[in-house]
């Protein structure tokens, strides 16, 4: 017998409450000769056929290998090894379940173990887990651990308005209701205004590294501000520019997150993405996700287990601060190979590569005549632009020429009207960065 767990009564009063009288008001939408039972659904073809109209539709869609990106603002077109997918299909990775049960996950439990190891040399952090949904959520569980480090007693919560806007609106979304006090990024600040936010009712204060505009800013003094107030240094860290410049462990960070998409995972539409998520070891134990740690069997071989983490996160769900689905481990999986593949000296070739070709399309940007490049701060693979027309002519001339070009500043921040954000990474040639110089120029005149 089906449990079936609302009863008429129940139902009724659940579509009065939407505002409609009966289940079949919700299909309006839908013509009625299109409803159930009357579908009218086309006569069967083979699976040939079948096959031929579905390639047909996916080839109507265009996507990044059709053109020259020369657009990043969270998401990346960095080049991802074959073997990374290779590996990923595999049937023990594709279908695996959390592995509750050690003695049958040794594969995926050293897979993670191995991912965290490496985003924790990567950040300079003692413990890391696998993982969340993505960069934007990685910063509002920070700001989960921040505040119950405090034991609840510190509330509120600094941001610079540099780090990624649709971060900083998760963040606030996931903590509406709980007494978060957000503040510091209702306008440019420099991390001088900042850390001249901080009291004694400060749980945490979190910057960009590089920023949203691909700057890097000067952290020499934030740490010891930050630690004297009594707070929590986040840094929202980019993981192929750490491969390049100082981690923010060393810079006095307490928790490092942000986005691994850039970490072998291709742009897919939008996701699904990876948020790390990396501590200082006196918090490892107030963070949510998949912690891995080594240990000995009765043989004395090694062996990997969950750690170090409170099992309300799976089962007892009213008492949970987080929910971790399962395809996150598949995310990390698909980091670590990339990690594993690339080693210490290829993750810094692809950063100097990125470095380098984003200076040289700058430096080409800068000489054309109504372009004003932002060179205030040192940048990595994104700088600013401004430009002499809005951004959506200059992009819509782009495209026309096989060219995704930058973000338009101006739709998060309005004081940065006709400013583009533009991204180089490894993939694009100088060929390709040529090209968009004199797309750019054309569209100017």
């Amino acid at each position: 017998m089906s449990y079936i767990p609302h009863t008429d009564a129940e139902r009724q009063q659940m579509l009065s409450a939407i505002g409609v009288q009966q289940i079949e008001d919700l299909f309006d939408a839908v013509p009625q000769q299109h409803r159930f039972p009357a579908l009218n659904i086309p006569p069967a073809m083979s699976e040939m056929d079948i096959m031929a109209e579905l390639q047909g539709l996916a080839e109507s869609n265009e996507h990044g290998g059709d053109y020259a990106v020369f657009r990043g603002a969270g998401a990346y077109h960095h080049f991802v090894p074959s073997v990374v997918n290779h590996i990923l299909l595999r049937g023990e990775y594709l279908t695996a379940y959390t592995p509750y049960q050690p003695e049958v996950s040794q594969g995926t439990l050293q897979a993670i173990f191995e991912y965290q190891s490496m985003m924790c040399t990567l950040t300079g952090m003692d413990a890391a887990n696998a993982s969340h949904y993505d960069g934007a959520t990685s910063l509002a569980e920070a700001v989960t651990v921040a505040v119950e480090a405090s034991r609840g007693k510190r509330k509120k919560v600094v941001f610079s308005n540099a780090i990624h806007p649709h971060y900083r609106a998760v963040a606030r979304t996931y903590h509406q209701g709980t007494g978060v006090e957000f503040v510091g990024d209702g306008g440019p600040r420099s991390i001088e205004d900042l850390a001249n936010l901080l009291d004694d009712t400060t749980a945490m204060l979190a910057v960009s590294y590089p920023n949203f505009f691909g700057q890097i800013d000067d952290f020499a003094t934030l740490a010891e501000r930050v630690h004297r107030a009594g707070a929590l240094l986040v840094f929202v860290a980019n993981p192929i520019a750490l491969a390049l410049f100082k981690s923010p462990g060393e810079l006095g960070a307490d928790i490092v997150v942000g986005e691994g998409q850039p970490l072998g995972i291709p742009l897919s539409f939008g996701g699904p993405y990876l948020g790390y998520f990396a501590v200082r070891e006196k918090y490892v134990r107030k963070i949510a996700g998949r912690i891995i740690g080594e240990t000995r069997d009765a043989d004395g071989k090694r062996a990997y287990v969950m750690t170090l983490r409170p099992r309300e996160q799976d089962i007892r769900r009213e008492k949970a601060t987080s929910n971790i689905c399962t395809n996150q481990g598949l995310m990390s999986l698909a980091a670590c190979v990339y990690l594993s593949l690339m080693g210490k000296h290829g993750l810094r070739k692809v950063a100097e590569l990125c470095y380098h070709k984003a200076h040289y399309a700058a430096d080409q940007i800068a000489a054309l005549d109504g372009y004003n490049v932002a060179r205030s701060k040192p940048f990595f693979h994104e700088f600013m632009v401004e430009c002499p027309k809005p951004v959506k002519e200059i992009n819509d001339h782009l495209i026309a020429k096989g060219i995704i070009g930058g973000y338009d500043l101006g739709r998060d921040y309005k004081y940065l009207n006709q400013h583009t954000l533009i991204c180089v990474t490894e993939r694009n040639s100088k060929e390709e960065i040529d090209a968009l110089v004199e797309g750019l120029k054309e569209a100017a005149s």
